[in-house]
């Protein structure tokens, strides 16, 4: 399966943006499906997981409750659904998959063999 994550841009703190993750050589249905980010001159950090079985999410403390990782039923995209965004939150955002994945692991980037190219979100004060 290939990855590619779309829907980027610059939006105002307090604005949301949409993210979406779609797959094309297959589906998404055995997957964990991860978001990344890297901030300039940071390590890419993870943001929210995905299991497509059972729909289980998983996200890091600092976007609880501002940010939802959804599914769509046909098992090709994923979507990052991003509120109450924060400077902090301006990063190019990757999308990533992978099978197999204990849910104690969802978080590890050296974990995920297929990545998405970036997409550039920017958050200006």
């Amino acid at each position: 399966v290939q990855l590619q994550a779309s829907g980027g841009g610059l939006v105002q703190a307090g604005g949301s943006l949409r993210l979406s993750c779609a797959a094309s050589g297959g589906t998404l249905r055995n997957y964990f499906v991860g978001w990344f980010r890297q901030a300039p001159g940071k390590e890419r950090a993870f943001v929210a997981a995905l299991r497509w079985s059972g729909g289980h999410t998983y996200y890091a403390d600092s976007v609880k409750g501002r940010f939802t990782i959804s599914r769509e039923n046909a098992e090709k995209t994923v979507y990052l659904q991003m509120n109450s965004l924060k400077p902090e939150d301006t990063a190019v955002y990757y999308c990533a998959a992978q099978s197999g994945l204990m849910q104690s692991s969802v978080s590890r980037r050296d974990l995920y063999h297929t990545w998405g190219q970036g997409t550039l979100v920017t958050v200006s004060s």
